[in-house]
């Protein structure tokens, strides 16, 4: 259909392939510990300003793939990207340019009121949160 269809591992759900770029969206954000966990380690490694206008009610700052994947290795998630890297049979750097696309939207939709929620309160993440993500975002592209 288009470029995001691809990127995003077609909405009409490819669990076959690993789970497409919203289901690893997904996992980084339940292996950063919830969005909480995921914003505070990219905060740390040097993703501040660009998370907090994810989590804002603004527009999202754009990051680049060795931006986010600066960051996801800092802060020990090297090894989740490495695996998915391997199923949907791409480059890492390649995938990385396709997750910092992605992320942002992702943290985005699950923090629809500008605030994280709290450790508890929806902290850890339900990935049926994300479910209409994909939808969303080709919608979005008249696709």
């Amino acid at each position: 259909m288009s470029f995001l269809n691809d990127l995003l591992g077609g909405a009409q759900g490819n669990a076959a392939g690993g789970g497409s770029l919203i289901s690893l969206a997904g996992e980084l954000i339940q292996k950063a510990g919830g969005v909480q966990g995921l914003v505070a380690m990219l905060q740390q490694h040097g993703l501040g300003d660009a998370v907090q206008s994810w989590v804002g009610t603004g527009s999202n700052q754009a990051v680049s793939g060795s931006q986010l994947g600066q960051a996801l290795q800092n802060g020990g998630l090297g090894s989740v990207l490495e695996q998915a890297a391997g199923k949907l049979g791409v480059d890492q750097n390649q995938l990385l340019g396709q997750l910092s696309q992605v992320l942002p939207h992702a943290v985005d939709h699950l923090t629809p009121d500008g605030q994280v929620p709290a450790q508890g309160q929806g902290g850890g993440l339900d990935l049926g949160a994300l479910e209409g993500l994909a939808g969303k975002l080709l919608g979005g592209l008249g696709a």
